[in-house]
């Protein structure tokens, strides 16, 4: 944890910022470049601010989960999204699509978890180890 008064400060404008950019990044990858793995970049690189500013049992308490159960969740998601269509006959991984909603939608949102949970148990395992 660094005690700095503008980390702080800026942490707590940033960090809800940073999760609505992310939304953002995650929504329009389909059409434009982004997607779940660079939006749950940008996620996980707030929540790791939060933690370098006001310290990792903070960070765990904004999170309200523990990052390798966001990293199983969005593992099941990913994994899930295929098999939508396999009822149907069509391979593995077909995209179906019911209104603006489809399987790459929610596959990209469990990479999105994925990249979340994954690199927020990093800082974790890292911070704890180091003292932080």
């Amino acid at each position: 944890m660094m005690d700095s008064l503008i980390l702080r400060t800026g942490v707590r404008i940033l960090l809800p910022l940073m999760l609505l950019f992310s939304i953002f990044i995650l929504w329009r990858g389909h059409h434009e470049p982004g997607g779940g793995f660079v939006g749950g970049l940008i996620c996980a690189v707030g929540f790791a601010l939060h933690a370098l500013a006001f310290g990792i049992d903070a960070m765990r308490r904004v999170l309200k989960a523990d990052p390798r159960t966001i990293l199983g969740a969005g593992l099941l998601l990913g994994i899930l999204s295929g098999f939508i269509t396999v009822p149907t006959g069509e391979p593995y991984m077909t995209a179906q699509w019911v209104g603006g909603l489809g399987t790459p939608v929610l596959f990209d949102i469990g990479v999105y978890l994925v990249v979340v949970g994954g690199v927020l148990a990093m800082v974790c395992a890292l911070m704890e180890e180091g003292g932080a």
